[in-house]
């Protein structure tokens, strides 16, 4: 403080350590998406890092400017140094546009020009609906209790950014765990590296040194060349055009943005449970606009505030680690060196930088909400567990019809599905619940949260409030469709209804007291009272 007017620097020298986990997180999910455009959807190189990767870079430039300033703005009104939102392409999101729009388009046609001109136009509108989730984020934020929000990003952690990447650690072990060992050491053990060297630069370093011995890096400048942001109206006016030509791509768009502006809503809520507040509407709005400018540019991949703030704010990270990573990734974007990156740097190396930002998601998790609510993170994990299995079972298909593997029945075959039953693969089951799993996560940690808490009413809105999405299909099905009564809407409607009826008539002692359960920790004071609402 200097004369009642709270200094806040945006660069300090522990930036630098955060630079390398945010900037190796964008760097995995570009390497990713320009991997499989290239090389599944056969777009020309003037297509993938002609249009899309500059396109990414603006987006990101665009998002981090306002959530630079937000740091700032929010360190003067706490008066208190704060972590700036981490800030980049969505990576649950980025698959479904991979292979839930910009796939489908191309495979149909064989079209790659079309295949990115409706990814582009998805992405435009897309951000729009995500933008209009800051009319009802700040509602949704109130009355959804944290471990609701914050278990479902533990589930994403814990099976997409944190066990995937492990998978790719053991896969390539000499370089993966040569990398994990300064990891361990500089960022989870937290201990000083020779000469203060940043622990995720010394982790990529050292693992792409010996992925050159090793031979499984390559030194290729063939893309390295200027490729300047350009708008793409027309292309972006004929993406919208076939959209509304094929209105079922909507059933697609619509719930993965509602998951999208719910992902912003619940990092928010995240980054407040590490001590920084964020105002939820103006974030969401934000993430909106930098996904339409993002599509305007040549980018169909929705951006967002991204899972793992609380591991930047463990590093003692200001704002400059964001803006490092936004003046590096449009750099290398703007000038072909992403190209020449991805050919260097070998995803094992960068594997466990992603390992320590699902950790160190899942522990701050369990020391931001009350010890009885880990029963409802852990209730919010779970949905995506059966999203994990969906996406390993359907890349297994694939895999087994490109081995040349004849006849084989589709996943949801009636008698497949009746085999993988006698093997205790519950296929329906995990079906069902891996879609819309971040919002099906969302809500059972409400629920179960609500009851520990005895808050019956608001645990009842939140099993209705499922009810009815199930019935319209925002979850548990592939499509939207007219309301329906099957038996999943049916069973939240029981559950709704028990909660809501059951404390006007059960006898008093029965909810004044808790019951202690045998063999399990007792967290709740067996006195405590419900505290009904």
């Amino acid at each position: 403080m200097d004369g009642g007017i709270y200094k806040y620097k945006l660069f300090t020298r522990s930036d630098f350590s955060a630079f390398w986990a945010l900037f190796t997180d964008n760097l995995v999910n570009l390497l990713i998406l320009t991997g499989v455009c290239q090389f599944v959807f056969q777009m020309p190189t003037e297509i993938v890092f002609g249009r899309i990767v500059p396109g990414a870079a603006i987006a990101i430039l665009a998002g981090v400017g306002v959530y630079t300033y937000l740091a700032k703005w929010a360190a003067n009104k706490q008066n208190k140094d704060v972590t700036a939102l981490p800030y980049g392409i969505s990576t649950p999101v980025m698959f479904v546009y991979l292979f839930g729009v910009i796939g489908p388009i191309y495979w149909a046609t064989q079209d790659p020009l079309l295949a990115w001109q409706v990814g582009i136009g998805a992405g435009f509108l897309g951000g729009i609906i995500a933008a209009l989730g800051a009319i009802v984020g700040p509602y949704l934020k109130r009355i959804t209790p944290r471990a609701g929000m914050l278990g479902t990003l533990c589930g994403i952690a814990l099976v997409f950014i944190g066990s995937v990447p492990l998978a790719e650690i053991f896969e390539h072990p000499i370089i993966g765990f040569t990398s994990l060992l300064f990891i361990l050491w500089g960022l989870i053990g937290r201990f000083r590296l020779p000469g203060g060297i940043p622990a995720g630069l010394l982790a990529i370093g050292a693992g792409t040194i010996i992925a050159i011995f090793l031979g499984e890096s390559k030194f290729d400048v063939t893309g390295i060349g200027f490729y300047p942001p350009v708008p793409y109206f027309g292309d972006l006016i004929a993406g919208v055009q076939y959209l509304f030509a094929n209105p079922e791509l909507f059933l697609v768009l619509i719930p993965v943005q509602i998951y999208n502006f719910i992902e912003t809503m619940n990092n928010v809520e995240s980054a407040e449970a590490a001590g920084d507040r964020y105002p939820v509407a103006l974030c969401q709005v934000t993430d909106g606009a930098g996904t339409m400018i993002g599509a305007l540019f040549g980018s169909p991949f929705p951006t967002t505030v991204y899972i793992g703030h609380p591991a930047y704010k463990r590093l003692d990270a200001h704002a400059g680690y964001i803006v490092g990573v936004a003046v590096v990734i449009s750099a290398a974007a703007f000038f072909g060196f992403l190209s020449f990156l991805s050919g260097l740097i070998p995803i094992a190396a960068a594997a466990p930088v992603l390992v320590f930002v699902s950790v160190s998601l899942i522990t701050n998790t369990a020391w931001a909400v009350k010890p009885m609510h880990m029963a409802a993170v852990s209730f919010a994990i779970l949905p995506h567990v059966s999203a994990f299995l969906m996406v390993k079972w359907g890349s297994l298909m694939n895999a087994l019809r490109s081995a040349g593997v004849e006849g084989l029945p589709a996943l949801g075959d009636e008698g497949l599905t009746a085999a993988l039953l006698m093997e205790g693969a519950h296929y329906e089951g995990h079906l069902a619940l891996s879609q819309g799993a971040i919002i099906t996560g969302l809500i059972w940690g409400a629920i179960v949260a609500d009851v520990i808490d005895g808050r019956f009413r608001m645990a009842s809105g939140f099993a209705v409030a499922a009810a009815v999405m199930s019935s319209v299909g925002i979850i548990h099905s592939f499509t939207l469709q007219m309301p329906q009564f099957d038996g999943i809407t049916i069973g939240y409607l029981i559950i709704g209804g028990f909660l809501y009826l059951y404390p006007m008539v059960a006898p008093k002692e029965d909810l004044k007291h808790r019951v202690i359960v045998p063999d399990e920790p007792d967290f709740i004071d067996d006195d405590s009272p419900a505290q009904q609402a």
